[in-house]
Order: C-alpha cells, then structure tokens, then sequence
C-alpha cells in the first residue's frame, strides 16, 4: 500500500515533537494512538475497547476492537462468549482478548479537539518526567540561569529547559536581584509533582560554599583538599572547615590563593560575605579551638555523649570568642557539631567548686561518710553513686588511704542506696498509675518515668503524643531574648535522637504513622 502525503506527515509531526520537546519519538507516536483510541470510541461508543496501532515508519492507521473471552457476557460491546470465541478461534481461552478490525473512521471537529488534548497532555506528561530525570542528578550541583521574573520575593530562573525557584529565605540578604540577571545557585531539592517537576535553588545553603571553593580552587576539586564542613551567616560571615591529603600542601593557604584571589573570587559570588578558612583536626577539641579563632581559648572540656563542649577563655578574650551578636561562637558551634557553653576562667573556678561541694555532700548523705573521703572520691572523678556502685573494686582500692575492705563496704552501701531508691521509685510511680508498658520503651528508666508522669505522661499513648522538644526542651525568641524551656528529661542528659526513637517506638506500639507527628498545641 502506498504511503499517502497524510501518513508522511503524521511521521514528521511526531519526529518535529520528539525534537522539539526532547522526548523519545515513541512517546509521541504512542500518544497519538491513545488519542486516536479515545476518538474512535466516541464513534463505536465508549464501551467498546477500541485499540489504534500507527507504523513508526509507513505512518499507516489501523483500528481493531479488543473483545475479552469470558464465561458469561455482560457487555456485547467488549467482551464474547468463551464458546463463540473458540469458534473464531478454536485456541482462545477465558481471559484472552480476540481482536477484530475496524473500518477507518473521520472524526468530527470534537473528537479531534480531544485527541490533540490527548496528544499535548501525554507529550506534556513525558517532557516533565525527562526533566525531573535530568535535574535530580544535579541535586547538589551549582546551576545557572537567567532570573526570568519575581514573585512576592521569589525568584524565577529560567534554566533553559526548565524553570526553577530560589525561595526568598534562600536568598542571601540585601542582595540585590533583578530580571534579567544571570544567577548562580545551589540545586537543594527536585521533586516530582502533578505539576512538573519542581526544583528548588538556594543561594544560602553550606554547600554552596563549598561548590564554589571546587570550582575556584583546583586542589579541592581533584580532592587533594577536603572542605569538612561549612557553617553560614549568609551575607555576614561564614566558616570552613578544611583538610589536606597530602602533608606538602597548606590547605588554607590553597583556599586562601596568590594575595588572597581564590577566597575573593567566592567573596563576590556570595555577596561580599566574610570567610574564615579553619583548618580541620580529627581532634574535636583542636578542631574547636581552631573554630572560634581569632580568640585564644584557655581550657576545653570535651562532653562527646551530650556533644557539648565548655569552653574556657581569659576575660579579654570572651567578646572576641562570642562574636558581634553571638556570631562567631554560633557558627563555631555550626562547624564542629557541638553546642558550646563559653565561660570565663573566674566563671569555670566558680562552677567547678560548686560541683565539687555538691558531690561531696552527696556522697556524704548517700554512702555515711566524712567530708575527707567524700572529697577524695571527688578528686578521683567520682561524679554519681551509680559509678561507685558499678565501678571495678580496684579502682576504688588504688585511691590513696584506701584498702579492698574500704572499697568493698563503700561500693556496698552504694548499691544498698540505689536498691533503696529503686524501690521507692517504683512504689511512687505505681502510686500515681503509671502503665508497666511504658517502663518497657528502650532508653526509659525507672526515674525518668516518674519524671514523665510528674507531667502527665503516665501512658504509652501519652509518650507517643509529645514531640522530641518536650522530653529534651527547646530554646525560642521571647521579646527579642532568648528564652530556654526545660524537657522533661532534660535533666538526665536525653540526646535528640534518643528522644526520637522513644517517640517512635511508643507510635508505633499504639499503631500511630511514625512519619506524621501531631500539630502541637
């Protein structure tokens, strides 16, 4: 059969659409048959399955009707009988679909309408998902567009084949923006919606630091250097921190560049912003001290089950260390993971005398013993009843004036106190009617959940029903100051995580959604 002018076309209009669109010419072709099935049944009727089938090179259209074999017929239109089916075909059997041609039909001015809709929602549908294929193996990359409007703060890029946001939180502040701009930013999110393909920009995350240090400094990107971490004030002030490979080359001084032209070539990217390059220790303390530099820090005492760290400075360092509005310590405590309590030298003497006299009057009261050897299981390190309790006997032996009967009888008592305190305890949390289940969370003991029922929470439901902040407190803007609120089990040094977990297994006991938590009140 000839191939008419109408089927050469039919094939370059699906060729010049692929092109055009960038999308798999099959794609095309299969959404003109969909759209060419979708007309036909308004012809036969819509409950007729009608099949179109299109030649990817002669462009020739042929329809065919699909009739399922079933036991009993309830739609002439789309099924037959299993015995009338085996009699077209003696092979057929339930399930199985008989096909049978249809004449060509001519489709009216409303059916033609509809399939080009089909046809441009199909191409449409294809041409997001190919974009959400090629930008979410960008995510993490730094991106280039021309700033195609502004809506309500947010900026629209025009990425060439696609358009993305840079959200007005993730720009930097008082960067001036205008349409027409060419703009460089980070790509933090792409996400595939009903929409298209949404692709978020930031101009204000870490990593776009540490994107741009790959592109300015070639020792970065070959990986001979290693940027470990980045902390930001965008606009203001950020901090890196940097590692070299190779023990021959300086890594800040690398980052740095001839007279300072790397680090200034990303200064005036990121909008004059100030950077400090830190040069990175697998020794958290180091690495600190290295963070809040240009103070001189005296003293650190490293907390790495909390990660907290106390750090010590002279009293004309303490400005200097916290920075203009608390920034530089902020972004030292962003940079190294930990939070950092910034005291003076007369301030630590003070706090550590006063640990020092609560101790010993604990020890005092719990184990009955005088001030002298409360004060030497101080200056030994003792800090809880629990580690006398549980400590190896020798370690209490060795102290100086001590002997294994004095270690014995010490660690005796300690255990009685505790066996004591148990038992008062769990007659007090019985007493106020909490559930035995909720004993059973991993990570609760006996104290913290008289803790919790002391507020309420008396039940595995009850627990599944806070959130991470109740049990570990949380710090807010109260009138411009900060302001801290206590968890519930703050005071038994509760980490974030294991909060979490808590939550989570308590939800997951009562048969809660673990990835939902509900609105607080």
């Amino acid at each position: 059969m000839a191939v008419t002018a109408n089927k050469i076309e039919l094939m370059q209009i699906a060729d010049a659409v692929a092109r055009e669109k960038s999308i798999d010419r099959m794609i095309v072709i299969e959404a003109m048959e969909d759209a060419l099935s979708r007309a036909a049944r308004s012809r036969y009727g819509a409950e007729t399955n009608v099949r179109a089938e299109i030649d990817p090179q002669t462009g020739e259209t042929r329809l065919w009707r699909l009739m399922e074999v079933v036991e009993t017929v309830e739609n002439d239109s789309a099924e037959i009988a299993l015995v009338d089916a085996q009699r077209q075909n003696p092979e057929a059997e339930l399930g199985d679909f008989l096909s049978d041609p249809l004449p060509p039909v001519d489709f009216g001015r409303v059916a033609a309408l509809a399939a080009k809709q089909t046809i441009t929602q199909k191409v449409r549908d294809a041409e997001r998902e190919n974009q959400y294929e090629e930008f979410k193996d960008r995510q993490g990359e730094i991106i280039s567009g021309l700033i195609k409007r502004i809506e309500y703060g947010h900026v629209i890029v025009d990425l060439g084949r696609a358009e993305a946001v840079i959200r007005r939180d993730q720009q930097i502040p008082r960067e001036p923006l205008r349409q027409g701009d060419r703009v460089r930013a980070y790509v933090a999110d792409v996400r595939r919606e009903p929409r298209g393909p949404q692709i978020f920009l930031s101009r204000t995350h870490p990593q776009f630091v540490a994107r741009l240090f790959e592109q300015e400094v070639p020792e970065v990107y070959d990986g001979v250097i290693e940027i470990k971490a980045v902390a930001r004030d965008p606009g203001s002030r950020a901090k890196i921190g940097v590692y070299s490979n190779d023990s021959s080359i300086d890594p800040v001084g690398a980052c740095v560049g001839m007279r300072g032209s790397r680090v200034q070539a990303v200064v005036s990217e990121i909008a004059g912003e100030r950077i400090d390059i830190v040069p990175w220790s697998e020794d958290t303390a180091t690495f600190i001290v290295n963070a809040l530099a240009p103070a001189e820090v005296a003293k650190v005492v490293l907390d790495e089950e909390m990660e907290r760290v106390e750090v010590v400075v002279a009293e004309d360092q303490l400005s200097l260390a916290i920075g203009r509005r608390g920034q530089n310590v902020r972004l030292a405590s962003q940079l190294s993971g930990y939070e950092i309590d910034l005291m003076t030298e007369e301030e630590e003497a003070k706090k550590r005398q006063k640990e020092y006299a609560e101790r010993s009057a604990l020890f005092m009261e719990v184990l009955d013993v005088d001030e002298m050897i409360a004060n030497l299981l101080v200056a030994e390190g003792f800090a809880r009843v629990e580690e006398i309790a549980y400590v190896d006997l020798d370690e209490i032996a060795m102290i100086e004036g001590f002997d294994d009967e004095t270690a014995q009888e010490l660690q005796a008592r300690a255990q009685e106190w505790l066996e004591n305190e148990r038992q008062a305890l769990d007659a007090k949390r019985r007493e106020m009617g909490v559930e035995d289940d909720l004993l059973t969370i991993e990570g609760l003991d006996l104290k913290m959940v008289v803790a919790l029922a002391e507020e309420g929470v008396k039940t595995v439901e009850d627990l599944a029903g806070c959130v991470t902040d109740d049990l570990t407190g949380w710090t807010e803007r109260v009138e411009g100051e900060k302001k801290h609120y206590e968890g519930m089990l703050e005071k038994y040094r509760v980490r974030p995580e294991t909060a979490e977990a808590m939550i989570a297994e308590a939800r997951a006991r009562v048969g809660w959604d673990v990835e939902e938590e509900p609105a607080e009140a």
